[in-house]
């Protein structure tokens, strides 16, 4: 009992401390002038919740992050400043021992958000949609901070995901065949949209409650599949390879025999990309080549 209260104020304290949003955090910024990449090759794969991965399965809604990878606390100067505008492709298992980045490496979630600016205010013009007004920016940084307290998901890891599936376009159009993929974080047949491929209605502004559900749907799990949360238990992984190896499943469902995470099936260079925006990348040339 002495526990569960202990983590439901640190909760409450995380929450009160993070949001509302900062003033900069809407601030306007130039749109994205060079390389813009994000997005996946035929849509995402996340487990369903009758399926297993690695053998390990929990309950798809209200995931949460369990052991030492779970993050409690909100830090918006977490990591190493604001990294670099590069691209490195990454192969292999995700550890640390086969080249792949360590979260020192990561980037603050307070540089990683001004950075991606850029891209979010822009986003949604690819889709022939209105482009995010800065409220509707605002939304998405205390949504991302709402969700990890609730999940204990890395908050940088949320918006890594975020940017790859979407850019920050709130009114992101549903992808997927086999699986659907709606909103922010295109997750696992999901409610939360503001632009419906079922009603084809399109929501202009996009309501917070709608941007903060799309978050936690991606993070958390839907009624029908996994989110960020239980993609990182089923990863099996107890150091930053977890993160990787569960972006990997985010996307394909499943990490290939071989366990080198760009095998497999979907897109090939997603978890090499992910490691990137951690580190820094926003809009260095893409320089992947598993995906052709």
């Amino acid at each position: 009992m002495l526990y569960t209260k202990s983590i439901f104020a640190a909760l409450m304290a995380a929450v009160a401390t993070a949001i509302p949003y900062p003033p900069e955090a809407t601030s306007a910024v130039p749109p994205a002038t060079g390389t813009v990449t994000f997005g996946h090759k035929g849509g995402n794969f996340q487990p369903s919740k009758t399926v297993p991965v690695n053998g390990v399965h929990v309950d798809a809604t209200g995931g949460q992050v369990n052991g030492n990878l779970g993050v409690h606390s909100i830090n918006n100067q977490d990591g190493n400043g604001a990294g670099s505008d590069s691209y490195t492709t990454y192969s292999g298992d995700g550890t640390t021992g086969q080249g792949w980045p360590g979260q020192s490496s990561w980037v603050s979630f307070e540089n990683m958000f001004n950075n991606n600016k850029a891209i979010m205010f822009g986003s949604c013009s690819q889709y022939g949609q209105p482009n995010d007004s800065g409220p509707e920016i605002g939304a998405i940084y205390d949504s991302i901070q709402e969700v990890a307290s609730e999940t204990f998901v890395d908050h940088r890891f949320i918006l890594a995901i975020m940017i790859q599936e979407s850019g920050g376009c709130v009114r992101a159009p549903t992808s997927g065949t086999v699986v659907r993929n709606p909103g922010l974080m295109q997750d696992h047949n999901g409610d939360a949209t503001c632009n419906s491929d079922i009603t084809g209605q399109v929501d202009n502004p996009c309501p917070t409650s709608t941007v903060t559900q799309m978050i936690r749907e991606g993070a958390a799990g839907t009624n029908d599949g996994d989110g960020l949360a239980q993609c990182i238990n089923e990863s099996q992984a107890s150091d930053v390879s977890a993160f990787y190896k569960a972006a990997r499943i985010y996307n394909s469902g499943s990490i290939d025999p071989s366990g080198a995470l760009q095998s497999g099936v979907a897109t090939h260079c997603y978890a090499s990309d992910i490691a990137n925006r951690l580190t820094g990348w926003v809009q260095a040339p893409h320089t992947c080549p598993y995906d052709g």
